[in-house]
């Protein structure tokens, strides 16, 4: 008996051992906030991150977002149909309006050796003028469209759809002329002053694409009739 408690006792100490180092293990373990008496959560370590710009209202019936108060921002490259709108809560973004194109407002040569001279010379034929008179309409196009988002805060629909990823975002813009609501995009073209090319959408207000693209034709018809804008040679 006294051979057989010698070969047992090595295992009894091993297990002592292993016992009094989960001990200690669990004794060095740090508390937690929520394992303390009366603790439910555990207080934040850090300072809370910074919500995300919301837009002022979104219609459930509608897929854009909505912005009103917006603010035209000074910029270079402003033009009749491309700007920089400055957000209520302080961005500055580049918009483009849907279904319409003003045409260029300037000859332009690039430093990497192109130019935007076969652009205008493609808006000149939609209009069958000469290119000269191309740019004269897009400087009136410009002066119209600049002069209405200066004039009053202006309401701004988009989805943040950047087909060509330059950071320039499709919307529609709701002016006001003469105290009433008006599509920026209807206007330009029922004065003669773009051409029906880029990209549809349904209206916010649900209006299928192609239904609202046959009130623009029915605005130009007029235009035409009354020799407005580009259509008046």
């Amino acid at each position: 008996m006294a051979i057989q408690a010698k070969k047992q006792s090595p295992w009894l100490v091993i297990l002592i051992i292993v016992a009094a180092v989960a001990l200690w293990a669990l004794e060095q373990r740090p508390e937690h906030p929520a394992d303390r008496p009366g603790s439910r959560h555990p207080p934040e370590t850090s300072a809370p991150s910074k919500p995300a710009p919301r837009p002022e209202a979104r219609d459930r019936r509608s897929r854009y977002e909505i912005y009103r108060n917006c603010t035209l921002a000074a910029d270079k490259n402003n033009d009749g149909d491309s700007f920089l709108v400055r957000l209520p809560d302080g961005r500055e973004e580049i918009f483009r309006l849907y279904f319409v194109d003003t045409p260029e407002s300037a000859f332009k040569s690039y430093r990497n050796g192109e130019n935007n001279h076969d652009r205008i010379r493609d808006q000149a034929g939609y209009f069958d003028i000469a290119p000269q008179r191309a740019v004269e309409i897009g400087q009136a196009g410009k002066h119209v469209t600049l002069g209405l988002l200066a004039e009053h805060l202006f309401t701004l629909y988009t989805e943040w759809d950047s087909p060509f990823r330059d950071q320039r975002y499709h919307a529609f813009i709701e002016v006001k002329e003469n105290r009433k609501p008006r599509w920026l995009h209807e206007l330009l073209v029922a004065k003669g002053l773009a051409r029906l090319k880029t990209k549809p959408a349904d209206l916010p207000d649900g209006t299928a694409a192609a239904v609202h693209r046959k009130h623009l034709e029915a605005l130009e018809r007029s235009a035409k009739a009354a020799r407005a804008g580009a259509w008046q040679n």
